[in-house]
């Protein structure tokens, strides 16, 4: 029988990066928050192998698909012997700093726990999902959490309270990995822009929150891709209660205090060129 997983994307609310690590990624502080915003992810046992589907997005359906590369781990680590059809089908945009990408394969380790009864732990599937991407351990708990090391040290924090987002991708994609390579650290000492955060989503404060909004690498994007900033200019000129590019970019997201709020946002916004704009919503289990 099948089975249906939602994947749900990320923004990040805050984003320290400081200095890189021997290994050669950077060291992190962030808050990630998951959003409504999904994809769908279909599993059908079948006898052997592993075949993924995609529907609606732009992203390879072989080996190099990270749900691909999440069912073989998951296979192996196993030792499972049947196999599994994957149809994937795609609502978040690709290459947007929304963590599409690692929330369809933490759906795909999830999903696949459950549908051949593996009983995997939480822990388990975090250390599996880690080796595929440093946001997959974060998309595996969901919610709202403070990330350190590479992105994959969490820490859950009480929930952010519901809050309305317009998210705007422009009509390309950014490479996190050049973005991370052009990055220069300022002075190291740690700034408490992630601290500030959390005390605001503690307070279960809307207008804290938008204040404490902060990116450390929409300086190197915004060089790269100047629309980008124009972007979060005009998310605030309709009326954002705050705006923040989200990971490396390219998409930027307004915040407003409820969903009402950021429809109306929406409605208001200058959308220029192939911009995608997108009314979604903070997400908590609870």
């Amino acid at each position: 029988m099948a089975m249906m997983v939602k994947a749900r994307a990320k923004i990040n609310l805050a984003l320290d990066v400081f200095e890189k690590r021997p290994d050669g990624y950077h060291e992190v502080e962030m808050v990630m928050q998951s959003i409504e915003l999904h994809d769908c992810l279909e599993f059908t046992p079948v006898p052997e192998g592993i075949t993924l589907l995609v529907e609606n997005g732009d992203v390879p359906a072989g080996e190099d698909n990270l749900v691909y590369r999440a069912a073989k781990s998951i296979s192996t680590y196993a030792g499972v012997r049947s196999g599994v059809e994957i149809r994937l089908k795609k609502a978040i945009p690709v290459a947007a700093g929304l963590g599409g990408g690692s929330a369809d394969a933490a759906a795909t380790l999830a999903g696949l726990n459950k549908i051949w009864e593996l009983g995997l732990t939480l822990r388990e599937l975090m250390m599996l999902g880690e080796q595929l991407g440093s946001d997959v351990p974060f998309c595996l708990m969901e919610g709202t959490a403070l990330a350190r090391g590479r992105g994959e040290k969490l820490e859950r924090l009480p929930p952010c309270p519901p809050l309305g987002l317009v998210l705007v991708k422009p009509p390309f994609g950014v490479s996190t990995a050049s973005v991370y390579r052009a990055y220069v650290p300022g002075k190291l000492e740690k700034k408490p822009h992630c601290r500030n955060m959390v005390e605001a989503i503690e307070n279960r404060d809307p207008g804290a929150i938008a204040r404490s909004l902060y990116n450390a690498l929409e300086p190197v994007t915004f060089a790269m891709h100047p629309e980008v900033a124009e972007i979060k200019e005009r998310l605030l000129e309709a009326g954002a209660l705050g705006a923040l590019m989200s990971g490396s970019g390219p998409t930027v997201f307004g915040m407003s205090r409820n969903l009402q709020d950021a429809r109306t946002v929406a409605g208001r916004y200058q959308k220029i060129g192939n911009e995608q704009v997108l009314v979604s919503r903070t997400w908590n289990s609870a």
